[in-house]
C-alpha cells in the first residue's frame, strides 16, 4: 500500500505560480513512477504530467509544455509540481497518482494509487 497526500494549491491570480508536493508513505516510493492528473468541474481527469520512478524522464500533456515542471525527491518520498505563467483554464482539483511501471502512463486506469487532492483555482 502506498498513501499519497498532496498539499500547496490555493488561489492565484493568472500569471502566477504555485508549487505542488505530494508526499508518499508506505511502500518504496522510488518503485513507482509517478503522475499529476487534475479534473475540472464536468470534465473527464486528465493526464497533467508524469515522472519516471528514477526520474531520469519526465512527459508532459501539450497545454503544460514550457509552464509546469515534475521533480521527484526519492530520498524524501515526494513528488512535485512546478506551476508557472498559470491561466484560467488550469483551475482544477489536481491529483497525484502511483503507477508500479517504470515509466508514467497518460491513463488514470493504469495507475494504482492516488491521492486525496488538491484545489488549484486561477483567477483572470
Amino acid at each position: 500500500q502506498v498513501q499519497l497526500v498532496e498539499s500547496g494549491g490555493g488561489l492565484v491570480q493568472a500569471g502566477g505560480s504555485l508549487r505542488l508536493s505530494c508526499a508518499a508513505s508506505g511502500r518504496t516510493f522510488s518503485s513507482y513512477a509517478m503522475g499529476w492528473f487534475r479534473q475540472a468541474p464536468g470534465k473527464e481527469r486528465e493526464f497533467v504530467a508524469g515522472i519516471s520512478w528514477s526520474g531520469d524522464r519526465a512527459y508532459y500533456t501539450d497545454s503544460v509544455k514550457g509552464r509546469f515542471t515534475i521533480s521527484r525527491d526519492n530520498a524524501k518520498s515526494t513528488v512535485y509540481l512546478q506551476m508557472n505563467s498559470l491561466k484560467p483554464e488550469d483551475t482544477a482539483v489536481y491529483y497525484c497518482a502511483a503507477d508500479e511501471g517504470t515509466y508514467p502512463n497518460p491513463h488514470p486506469d493504469e495507475y494504482d494509487y492516488w491521492g486525496q487532492g488538491t484545489q488549484v483555482t486561477v483567477s483572470s
